[in-house]
């Protein structure tokens, strides 16, 4: 059994044959119900997966913080120090002019 000669067949068909509205409305609802079915397929998999505890594609290992604590206290004390100036601000150590006024 020669099964290139059907595909072959077909797709001269497709080729040279006369415009075929209803066929081309068919092959496009049916590629569209069948991309359609992939969707909701795929989709309720990968909610019942993650609503497993699972996880979608590979599992990471647990690796060593980006960050370090030297970092982090550079942070903190960029913050203590803007609280402090803010308090100068409160406090009337500084006088804000408002140059529109």
């Amino acid at each position: 059994m020669n099964t290139s000669s059907p595909i072959r067949s077909f797709i001269k068909r497709l080729r040279y044959g006369a415009i075929n509205p209803a066929r081309d409305w068919r092959v496009l609802i049916t590629l569209s119900a069948i991309a359609l079915a992939g969707i909701i397929i795929w989709n309720a998999w990968a909610f019942d997966t993650v609503a497993s505890g699972g996880v979608i594609g590979s599992v990471t290992t647990s690796s060593q913080p980006v960050f370090n604590s030297t970092s982090l206290d550079s942070i903190q004390t960029m913050f203590s120090n803007r609280a402090t100036e803010e308090e100068k601000y409160e406090t009337g150590t500084y006088r804000f002019a408002d140059p529109s006024q």
